[in-house]
């Protein structure tokens, strides 16, 4: 399988600012130092500075117009230079834009460098436009840019670029508009670099989920979208977006709560793909108090800003009827609220999962009774009406009515009975007593009463079967999405937890299988987990997930539809898990066949060399001279150990993954360890240049298994740094693994550190893999378990084996062990 190419985007703010020169530049300086690189497609921009000729590279001619990706990807370069990311293709090509093409290159195993303005990023693009006058063209998905492997900024200071045009050093400016006007410039250069800090802001948040970092103080915006019935949802987006994009905050994050008072969204994987490429996403979450949710999610995402939607209306409205918007702006304290002007909006508080209507409905549906009826009362006995008992009886049916409307059945059945003694005292004869003389007047009372307490019975069975169907949607579009992930392929698994633990309120969920978790999903709600915990309504609940697995989740208690739907949901995820364990099994089978063939070739060379040698030895034994005999029993023996070599590197390989590998931990002296691997190694001090903190103390390891790791590591690097490399030891500065109550000083760092290509980021975790060489297309250089096993070492003797860059660029190695127990620092 062809490794992923890597791709570098050199940003800048406008057109000449030197993006295309900068990516020359490096071009040459990659060709310098021994890669293959090629122009793929550049532009001279009416400079001689940019024509590629100019630079000493190879070009690949463009076809028609376009980039050529055949002829690249035939040619396989190490490095590709495509100026231009978001340049339009000419039609009938193969794709609409060039990052499309840029696409089947990285996916060919090639690597990239392409240029790109800020005008040309998605999201901005409208800003860009309404800085400069100059429309955008085509543009670039946020999602592309913020995939790359490394988006770097080429600056220049807007004075600096005038002065470029005044000498003539930028094409034709007279269709830029306002673009090269300083405000222009400066505004376009401050949205670049809140764009590159955002990325650095999304960086470290990645970093800290992966390691489990202690959150600090916000210092990017991050803006939740709440998408329902107000106003249009793409157009909510996209205006979080413009917010986003002066506020130098991340991508929108839009979440949906399906509730009783919601509708579904409208084409949901529009919404998605729209936030995607917006740079943001799309979450959905199930609830009936809309706005709790809504300030929930904002919070478990760390949120600071939310945008919603809220229709206008006037100051009395807002106070008898507030909508979601108004509600939210309320209850999210530390949350700036944002209302946007919407139509259509879904007013009114919504109902809990208990009943079919809410608690402040029921509570103004009785203030309404206790309010309305004596005031109805005291109406109808002052007025002319009083007279006709039916007249009265009519009047006080149609306030029962107004009473269920507003706050259901059980306001309404103590209207209806209130209202019927007055009936009897105030309006039936003898007045001002409780009896009725008249059986006509007694009908009227029992059947006013009687109709006033079906209206109310009509009126609850309305609202809960609303509530029902609706929530019956609601959880459709949930098992909907939640089946989608489950084809969508990669980490469907994680995919599936996060939504469960965002849709269900969960303040965390975690798969187990056989004791280790699989995956989890935190939300950042201790305070609000807190107060329902002494509410009685948090509680730790587990249920299983097909064979040998369960799915723990920590946060309220499920209602009896949330019981239903979510073992419909947690088979979808044992699907998932299947399904993982399938294209593991696949891995494992590709793996199997590499192994196959890594053992074919790398058993044959010395068995071959070997047999060569004392085939040579026996049939040619009088006629050897003493040095011919002696260089042949020395190759036997290099052929011979090499073998041995691999067949123990197996054997340690089969050891590690059934826990049988024998440490024998001793006090070991750091410098002596270092001089043994060396000497192993064969490297002098020519290729290996070390650096050894005095006064180290003795460490707690076996000294066979550390020699092996250094001689491995040494082995590695200068296969991949012909100029050399670094080892150093020293007492960790912070960076090692520490336990509680140990001191940094406790921990040794040994490090090994090459000059080579590196390792992207993404790619670190593939390098611990047995049978894998990452870069290397020598198939000479072994099975690929040198790094599999050295980890394995290490963290059989307790310590950490991590990669790291090397400044400059390259790998560094690093081994983090303990100090020997009672050694005095």
């Amino acid at each position: 399988m062809t490794a992923r190419g890597r791709l570098r985007v050199l940003l800048g703010a406008a057109h000449g600012v030197g993006t295309t020169c900068a990516m020359l530049e490096e071009g040459r300086r990659l060709r310098d130092e021994g890669r293959d690189v090629v122009i793929a497609a550049a532009q001279a921009h009416s400079r001689s500075a940019t024509d590629p000729g100019a630079w000493g590279l190879d070009v690949v001619p463009e076809a028609a117009g376009r980039l050529d990706t055949d002829a690249v990807l035939t040619r396989r370069p190490d490095v590709a230079l495509v100026d231009e990311l978001a340049a339009a293709d000419p039609p009938g090509s193969r794709h609409l834009r060039r990052w499309e093409d840029v696409e089947d290159l990285l996916a060919g195993g090639v690597d990239v460098i392409s240029t790109l303005t800020i005008d040309r990023v998605e999201s901005l693009s409208e800003v860009a436009w309404a800085i400069t006058g100059v429309p955008p063209g085509g543009t670039v998905p946020d999602a592309v840019l913020r995939a790359a492997d490394a988006v770097e900024v080429v600056d220049l200071a807007p004075a600096a670029l005038q002065a470029r045009l005044a000498a003539g050093l930028i094409g034709d400016p007279r269709s830029g508009g306002r673009a090269f006007q300083l405000d222009s410039l400066i505004a376009l250069r401050e949205l670049t670099l809140m764009w590159v800090a955002d990325d650095a802001d999304q960086e470290l948040r990645r970093y800290r989920d992966r390691h489990g970092a202690a959150r600090s103080r916000q210092i990017r915006e991050r803006v939740v979208v709440a998408l329902g019935d107000e106003g249009s949802a793409p157009s909510l987006l996209r205006r979080a977006a413009r917010l986003v994009s002066g506020s130098a905050g991340a991508g929108p994050i839009g979440v949906h709560v399906s509730g009783q008072r919601n509708r579904p969204l409208e084409d949901p994987p529009a919404l998605r793909r729209l936030a995607e490429r917006l740079g943001g996403s799309l979450h959905e979450v199930v609830g009936d108090d809309v706005p709790g949710a809504i300030i929930d999610f904002a919070r478990s995402v760390d949120a600071t800003q939310i945008v919603v939607a809220t229709a206008g209306r006037g100051p009395v409205g807002r106070v008898l009827r507030p909508g979601v918007g108004e509600q939210v702006a309320r209850r999210a304290s530390g949350i700036d609220v944002h209302l946007v002007t919407g139509s259509g909006e879904a007013t009114g508080p919504l109902p809990r999962p208990t009943g079919a209507l809410g608690g402040v409905r029921r509570l103004a549906g009785f203030t309404l009774a206790i309010v309305a009826g004596p005031l109805l009362t005291w109406l109808l006995v002052a007025g002319p009406a009083a007279s006709s008992v039916a007249v009265v009886a009519l009047a006080f049916q149609l306030l029962v009515v107004v009473v269920a409307l507003a706050g259901g059945i059980w306001p309404a059945l103590c209207s209806a009975v209130g209202l019927g003694v007055a009936l009897d005292y105030f309006f039936t004869p003898p007045l001002h007593t409780f009896s009725i003389h008249s059986a006509s007047h007694l009908i009227t009372v029992v059947l006013s009463v009687a109709i006033a307490a079906l209206v109310s019975l009509i009126v609850d069975r309305a609202a809960r079967q609303t509530r029902a169907a609706r929530r019956s949607a609601a959880e459709s579009q949930l098992l909907q999405s939640a089946s989608g992930r489950v084809l969508g392929g990669q980490d469907a698994v994680r995919a599936l937890v996060d939504q469960i633990r965002e849709s269900f309120g969960m303040t965390r969920a975690r798969l187990i299988r056989d004791g280790e978790e699989v995956a989890s999903s935190s939300a950042a709600l201790a305070g609000t987990a807190s107060g329902r915990a002494r509410a009685g309504q948090w509680r730790r609940s587990s249920l299983p997930v097909g064979e040998g697995a369960r799915l723990e989740l920590d946060g309220p208690a499920l209602d009896e539809s949330g019981q239903k739907l979510l073992p419909v949901i947690t088979a979808q995820l044992a699907t998932a898990l299947d399904r993982a364990d399938l294209s593991r099994a696949a891995a494992s089978g590709k793996v199997r066949t590499a192994l196959l063939s890594s053992l074919g070739h790398d058993l044959r060379r010395p068995l071959a060399s070997a047999t060569a040698a004392v085939t040579g030895l026996r049939s040619a034994a009088g006629e050897l001279t003493g040095t011919d005999r002696a260089e042949l029993l020395e190759t036997a023996a290099e052929s011979l150990s090499a073998l041995s070599g691999l067949i123990e590197d197996l054997v340690d390989v089969r050891r590690l993954e059934t826990g049988a590998l024998a440490v024998t931990m001793a006090a070991v002296d750091v410098e002596d360890v270092i001089g043994d691997a060396l000497d192993e190694a064969g490297a002098g001090p020519d290729q290996v240049s070390l650096d050894v903190e005095p006064d180290l103390p003795v460490l707690g390891a076996d000294a066979a298994l550390l020699r092996r790791v250094l001689v491995n590591l040494l082995t590695n690097a200068l296969r991949h740094s012909p100029g050399g490399v670094e080892l150093s030891a020293r007492r960790a500065g912070g960076t090692g693994v520490v336990s509680e109550g140990e001191d940094v000083g406790d921990v040794v760092e040994l490090s090994v550190a090459d000059h080579g290509p590196g390792i992207d980021p993404g790619r670190r975790a593939e390098i611990f893999m047995p049978f894998q060489r990452l870069g290397d297309d020598d198939n000479t250089t072994g099975l690929g378990l040198g790094l599999a096993l050295s980890k394995g070492f290490v963290e059989g003797m307790g310590g950490t084996l991590e990669p790291e860059d090397t400044p400059g660029g390259g790998l560094t190695m690093v081994v983090s062990l303990h100090r020997w127990p009672g050694e005095d620092g």
